[in-house]
């Protein structure tokens, strides 16, 4: 008798539970998808980019219930800035929530709404930057996004608009499991601020692709909710085009599990990517905080610059990850590639576990790498105490300062103020 294949059973499963959308332009994308995943499985713990992640409550044909935490805060958050807003409850457009899905220099569309037409520009887009970041690395949870998604903006940048678009996620059953997926094609010499914020889902499975060509830029910021038992698995795939710029930001304040995964390919000379986060986990919740930053960034072109910039901050039994590879081919030249990812371990019970890479095949570059996990600086902590500061102001002083290099990628100061604000306010409800 044959033995039993853990990886297909847990695939057919989940596949059983979905529907995969038929027809239209993106058929051809979503089936292709479907026979990959199919062939790839879904990941294991044994799989070594999920080696310190474990994907079963991710890919359970049944969703963890997930209480509904109050969300109202997500409505003011960047609620002082002009923006347009798209809002989703449970991954379902809210169209009297949002604004009208128009703007200067952007078309805007919805995929539930034009994923049936014969065609559309975001075909050339559709499942393409996904399945080129799969090599050399399978991530079998984008595969199953391009198949199964239902929702997601389609935004096309032709001019710098006058105002951020801004997608807000709400949270409202207990057992929603949302599947989205955004593509975001940013025309040469145009620019865009991207913000997102909210917990989006239960379950929350999310791929954007990102197309940056010659000479634009996108500013990207995300804000990852506030809710406590949500469990998130989130994907960007980039390619940049000569002289382009991507800057993403991404702050995470609890849920049980979140694994955020970002894969660049700089293909034009001279382009820039700069990808960081910011992270504060309690494990006292729920029992239990799991958060993973896994980044692969291909230099293909000369002259290009990356920096990955990832701190957390990790409390009462809290776990921190961060897998960080830069690969340098053969002819990219010039290349300028940076990488750090650091840990504070607010007590002895929490773990940070980091994987840093380098993969160069240049000769003239300028690579490196650093990762450390420590605890305050008692020192510092000392000199603040014997000035007055109460234990836990001197505390979160502390590790608002080491939040802060990552903070500072953020580019617009007063986006950057915000958060921390919102950091802050965390740090003080756990004093």
């Amino acid at each position: 008798m044959a033995l039993e294949n853990p990886r297909q059973t847990a695939t057919e499963a989940r596949l059983a539970a979905l529907t995969v959308p038929q027809g239209g332009w993106t058929g051809p994308a979503r089936q292709n998808a479907l026979a990959r995943l199919t062939k790839m499985g879904l990941p294991l713990r044994r799989d070594e980019y999920w080696s310190f992640t474990r994907p079963d409550s991710l890919m359970a044909p049944d969703v963890p219930v997930a209480k509904v935490f109050d969300t109202g805060e997500e409505s003011h958050l960047f609620a002082a800035r002009d923006r347009l807003r798209i809002v989703f409850v449970d991954g379902v457009f809210d169209a009297e929530a949002s604004d009208e899905l128009a703007l200067d220099g952007i078309e805007i569309g919805l995929l539930s709404r034009e994923a049936n037409a014969d065609i559309h520009w975001a075909r050339d887009l559709y499942g393409v930057l996904e399945t080129a970041g799969q090599d050399p690395v399978a991530r079998p949870f984008a595969a199953l996004n391009t198949a199964a998604a239902t929702e997601g903006v389609l935004i096309r940048v032709t001019k710098t608009p006058s105002k951020p678009v801004s997608l807000v996620y709400y949270h409202a059953s207990e057992t929603s499991d949302a599947v989205m997926h955004h593509v975001v094609r940013v025309e040469s010499g145009a620019e865009l601020t991207l913000l997102e914020n909210g917990p989006a889902a239960a379950r929350f499975n999310k791929v954007t692709e990102v197309d940056v060509a010659d000479g634009a830029k996108l500013h990207h910021v995300r804000a990852q909710g506030r809710d406590h038992d949500r469990r998130a698995v989130t994907h960007i795939f980039a390619r940049l085009g000569r002289e382009s710029v991507l800057k993403s930001f991404t702050m995470t304040a609890n849920g049980r599990l979140t694994r955020n995964e970002v894969v660049v390919d700089l293909k034009g000379d001279d382009a820039v990517v700069h990808v960081a986060g910011a992270c504060v986990g309690d494990g006292a919740n729920v029992g239990e905080f799991h958060h993973d930053d896994t980044v692969f960034i291909t230099h293909d072109a000369q002259g290009c610059e990356s920096r990955q910039v990832f701190k957390k901050v990790l409390r009462n039994g809290a776990t921190g990850v961060f897998q960080g590879k830069i690969l340098v081919k053969a002819g990219a030249q010039k290349t300028d590639g940076y990488q750090k990812s650091q840990s504070l371990l607010l007590d002895g019970d929490s773990q940070f576990l980091a994987k840093p890479e380098l993969e160069i095949y240049a000769d003239d570059v300028a690579c490196s790498h650093g990762s450390t996990s420590g605890a305050i600086d008692e020192g510092a902590l000392f000199y603040l105490r014997a000035r007055g500061v109460p234990h836990g102001e001197a505390t979160d002083l502390l590790t608002l300062a080491f939040l802060g290099e990552a903070m500072d990628e953020i580019e617009d100061p007063d986006i950057a103020a915000e958060l921390l604000a919102r950091v802050e306010a965390w740090l003080a409800r756990r004093r």
